[in-house]
């Protein structure tokens, strides 16, 4: 008799699996081309103790949105799938104030079998509204790190919260208040929250990665144009090409997207 061969939703429901038991049994028999894709594009995200993911879809020209932040969708349907993907995969998910402000996105898993991770808003100041969809009783847990003295004691009592310290940083040629990076993550982890995801907006991942947060950096690029909106990835100005960032990545093709996993913590 031939071996059973392994499909892309058993692959998917092993990796599901090894999220909560690492010494899970390896999977038996050969695998379908697209269950050996699975593994190979999710399995890299398992196999630390911890670890941060930054996550992006933008256009050729580096957009992620128009000028006035319409974003659905830059990027097609398998793409989407690959996000929710990742959430299923990561203990928390943490976004920007202005992410929930200009997309009200729900942050949850849905296109995929998968647990709902945590859900983590920065919001220094505690100015979100609380009509917000990552506030809506009923769905997965959402926390709100805000700035001491600024707790948004406006949102439902479901709503967790915690004050963070935060730093001055110039940002759009102001003197803005931001949490760093590495404190974040130091504080989700403490939380025993090991596997984030940094889903947007573009400033946030571009905060994190500047400040050498991000493990991994899954960048998807869209066959279009926009021509002018929000940036994807904005860092500060080098003076020459030597001190750009050339991490080894991984090509992927989603539908009409490519998608890069870029290793950021290997030398090229």
């Amino acid at each position: 008799m031939s071996e059973e061969i392994i499909t892309e939703a058993r692959a998917w429901r092993w990796l599901l699996t090894r999220c909560d038991n690492a010494a899970c049994q390896p999977l038996p028999g050969p695998l379908a081309p697209a269950a050996h894709e699975v593994l190979d594009l999710y399995g890299p995200i398992l196999e630390p103790d911890t670890i941060a993911i930054g996550q992006l879809g933008q256009s050729l020209d580096g957009r992620i949105a128009t000028h006035t932040g319409h974003s659905q969708y830059v990027t097609g349907p398998e793409d989407i799938r690959h996000l929710h993907r990742l959430r299923a995969l990561v203990d928390a998910i943490v976004v920007g104030a202005g992410t929930v402000a200009s997309d009200d996105p729900q942050l949850t898993v849905r296109d995929v079998e998968g647990r709902n991770p945590l859900r983590v808003v920065l919001d220094p100041e505690g100015r979100l509204a609380a009509d917000h969809k990552v506030f809506a009783a009923g769905g997965p847990t959402t926390l709100v790190l805000h700035k001491p003295g600024h707790a948004p004691d406006h949102l439902p009592a479901h709503v967790e919260r915690a004050e963070l310290p935060v730093e001055t940083i110039m940002a759009d040629g102001e003197q803005r208040e931001r949490f760093a990076p590495r404190r974040v993550r130091d504080h989700l982890e403490a939380r025993g929250l090991n596997r984030l995801l940094v889903e947007g907006g573009g400033r946030t991942v571009s905060r994190f990665l500047a400040a050498d947060t991000l493990d991994r950096l899954h960048l998807t690029i869209a066959p279009m144009i926009i021509g002018s909106g929000r940036p994807g990835i904005t860092l500060p100005p080098i003076d020459s090409l030597s001190r750009a960032l050339r991490p080894p990545f991984r090509e992927f093709r989603l539908g009409g997207d490519n998608l890069y996993d870029l290793d950021l913590r290997s030398k090229p």
